[in-house]
Parts: C-alpha cells; structure tokens; sequence
C-alpha cells in the first residue's frame, strides 16, 4: 500500500431480487491487506469441522453444519476489522417514476446508494487519508449484460463531488460465489437479515442460525434496522416518508464483542 493511502475490499451480494417482498444488498467490508488474514481464519474453520463446501445461507438448514455456523459467526464479530454493511428495501413501495418505470434500474440504484453512502463514512471518518476502494460483486441480476460496469461508473459519479473530482472505486470485479469466500460470507449474513424481513426462514436451523447473529447484536431477532452511523453490523431499511408510517424499527446495536472505536 502507498504511504498515507487506505485500500479497502468490498465483497457484495443480493437477495430477494427475484420477486420476493423484499429485495436487498449486502456487503462485506475490510481493509484490503486484511484479505490474507480473512481466507485463513475461514479457512482454519473449514479445518477445525471437515467443511469444504461452498458457504450459502441456502446450505443454512443442515444440522451437521450448525456447528461451523456457530464458529464463523463468531469469529466475525469477535475481528473488529470485519464490518457488515446492508440495505433492504421493500419493492411494493419503490416509486418507479424515479427509475424510469423499471424496478431493474432501481435495484442497480439502490445498491449504488449503499457503497455510496459507506464510501463516504469511511472518507469522513478518516478525512486526512487517502481512500481506494476495490469492488467484488456476485453477478448482478440485471438483464444490463454490463450491470457491473454501470454500477461502477454510477456509484463513482455519486462520489465524484466528495472526493475532489477524484473516483474513489478504482475496480469492481464480477466473481461467481464460489471462487470468493468474501462474497460466500456476504451472501450468508444477508440472508439471515433478509429472512427475518421476508418471514421466510424454511427450517428451525435457520431460524437457529438466525437468532445466533441477532444475540451477538443484543436483539431479538433481526427484523430491525440500525442507526446510520452503526459501523459493525449496520441494518438500512430504504423509507420513502411519503409512504406514511415506517413498519420497522431503528433498535440500538449492543455488541457482545464491543468495538474500541468506531472506525473502521
């Protein structure tokens, strides 16, 4: 890394885009020279209970895995160098006159919103460095065959003004799950939150996984979304206030593993 610069890793992947009542993007975030550290610790994991296979929230319902399960959770939220960054959003109140009728333009929106917003905390949290972002993404489920080089030139635009003219994301790389236990990862916490929203949690494994992440957050359950300025687990539900009264509650985040500040 050059002196004085930040790089940081994002691993991105969605849910729920195929109709369901909500959709969403989640996020996995790091410094880019933590990767290393990151592949081993899952990798010390995979060791520790014989499991090989790829990392879904889909494989979530298998009882022989519980265990691995339990072990990755925690050793995210016990690394205050991991963070989890997502947004969901509630497809019946998306207002498609802002997106040119199509929800699939919305969907590539909304996402851009997410880095948008978390590439711009990161900067204002350390406004004295420089910061390079670096993107890997599941495919995005765009009929746009180029959804990811769209991505990128929006979510740049977005920043442009922030950064000086400058374009803090200097590369989004599209990478099928499978070769990416970054996004393996992203996948499988997003798909915990999305269960809870979409109340479709398909077996009591799941539902145990479920209420695990939330007990490491002090909830209930995870049918909450969080403060903007949470750093380590952070829950946005897309509100347009016009819709009338918001149906989720903000919850206060109250870590089992404490975070000794609030950068990340």
């Amino acid at each position: 890394m050059q002196s004085g610069k930040l790089i940081w890793h994002v691993a991105c992947d969605e849910s729920g885009v195929d109709g369901q009542k909500y959709y969403g993007f989640g996020s996995l975030w790091m410094k880019y020279q933590r990767r290393g550290d990151f592949i081993r610790k899952v990798r010390e994991l995979r060791e520790l209970h014989s499991y090989y296979n790829e990392i879904k929230w889909q494989k979530a319902h298998k009882k022989d895995v519980a265990n691995f399960y339990e072990d990755l959770i925690d050793m995210f939220f016990k690394h205050q160098w991991l963070a989890f960054h997502c947004i969901i959003i509630r497809k019946g109140l998306v207002d498609k006159t802002f997106h040119d009728g199509d929800y699939d333009l919305a969907m590539r929106k909304h996402f851009a919103k997410l880095i948008e917003v978390k590439v711009k905390a990161i900067q204002k949290a350390h406004p004295n460095r420089v910061c390079e972002f670096r993107v890997e993404v599941d495919p995005l489920p765009s009929r746009y065959q180029k959804a990811d080089e769209a991505f990128h030139k929006v979510a740049n635009n977005m920043l442009r003004n922030d950064f000086g003219g400058k374009l803090p994301i200097t590369s989004v790389v599209t990478k099928d799950s499978k070769d990416s236990e970054h996004i393996q990862i992203a996948d499988f916490i997003l798909g915990a939150v999305m269960s809870a929203f979409q109340g479709k949690a398909s077996s009591p494994a799941k539902l145990k996984v479920a209420s695990n992440i939330a007990s490491y957050l002090g909830w209930d359950s995870l049918g909450y979304d969080t403060k903007p300025t949470e750093r380590k687990f952070n829950v946005w539900y897309f509100y347009d206030k016009r819709q009338g009264a918001r149906e989720v509650e903000t919850k206060n985040v109250n870590l089992r593993y404490p975070l000794e500040n609030n950068k990340l």
